[in-house]
């Protein structure tokens, strides 16, 4: 396969109102598209990101109200961490204290690396490196540009036994193996040339709990591929390994392929076209509720539905 690295991560959220608030408001991410749940329009799907949505930089929700929160776990990711320069580490531990969240540092393959959640529990990073990354972070009124999340450094995978998936990511997907940690069972793999955005961690603790789905859990990881010829291969090779894989599919923003991975996680391939600027304009991503074709006839239906968001 022909994986250039990360393209988006998507977990699960209760109250969208404060899911904006949080990454916009704290995180200061941009949100980059507003639409529905292609399976259930009456609920948002909201997509958080860079400047432009570079593919490696989208967090989007799914949001299901009133429903229980989750815990994570072994079959499941565990973590998404952002990357941002070493020189940031102080303004972000700042900043997290001023907003009164809680928050553990810890040393990590050279890099310094804060741990939180957001509200509804969901496992979060930010990655101090010291590996350069060009990546433009949306302006932010109390975020300098210098410090603000340049986009995904890595996810982190948690299995009890993590054999099969090491295998899935080297024989079939094309990561490679760059370092481990073997007192924390944490080992790196890297797509493509590697650098944030382009990494995946295993993390194999033999007594880590198995994690149950809900609020505050990632439904799905994505990686990218440049275009639909190189997506169709990676079905193909998929195929070939056993796995279970999904037609393509057209996300309006990037055509994707699913399968579940040996240890249960969900993995999608998404195309980096033809990205978010193909229904709004880049100035004005993320202002206008974007629906798919099939539900624009039922639009001030659904509009009544959703809640207004913060602005």
């Amino acid at each position: 396969m022909n994986l250039l690295g990360l393209h988006h991560v998507t977990a699960m959220a209760g109250d969208p109102v404060a899911n904006v608030a949080f990454y916009t408001r704290v995180l200061g991410l941009r949100l980059i598209k507003r639409t529905v749940n292609f399976d259930d329009p009456s609920t948002y799907h909201l997509y958080f990101g860079d400047t432009v949505g570079t593919p490696g930089s989208a967090l989007t929700f799914f949001y299901w109200a009133g429903q229980p929160r989750g815990r994570i776990g072994s079959g499941q990711v565990s973590a998404t961490a952002w990357s941002v320069p070493a020189a940031s580490l102080a303004f972000w531990t700042a900043r997290l204290t001023t907003h009164l969240l809680p928050f553990s540092t810890e040393s990590r393959l050279g890099d310094t690396v804060l741990r939180f959640t957001d509200p509804d529990g969901l496992g979060l990073e930010i990655v101090a490196t010291h590996e350069p990354d060009a990546r433009q972070p949306w302006a932010h009124p109390e975020i300098p540009v210098a410090h603000g999340l340049r986009g995904f450094h890595s996810v982190t995978l948690t299995h009890t036994s993590s054999a099969r998936t090491a295998a899935l990511l080297v024989s079939t997907m094309g990561a490679r193996e760059i370092s481990r940690e073997d007192a924390t069972h944490r080992v790196r793999y890297a797509f493509a040339t590697g650098g944030p955005g382009a990494y995946l961690d295993l993390l194999a603790p033999p007594d880590a709990p198995r994690g149950q789905p809900g609020l505050g859990t990632v439904h799905h990881v994505a990686f990218r591929v440049a275009d639909d010829e190189a997506e169709l291969a990676a079905r193909s090779e998929w195929q070939k390994a056993g796995l279970n894989v999904s037609p393509q599919m057209d996300r309006n923003y990037f055509h994707s392929i699913y399968a579940r991975e040996p240890g249960g996680v969900l993995f999608e391939i998404a195309t980096d076209t033809p990205g978010f600027a193909i229904d709004e304009p880049l100035e004005t991503l993320g202002t206008n509720l974007k629906l798919p074709a099939q539900y624009e006839a039922h639009r001030s239906a659904i509009e009544a539905a959703l809640p207004p968001l913060p602005t």
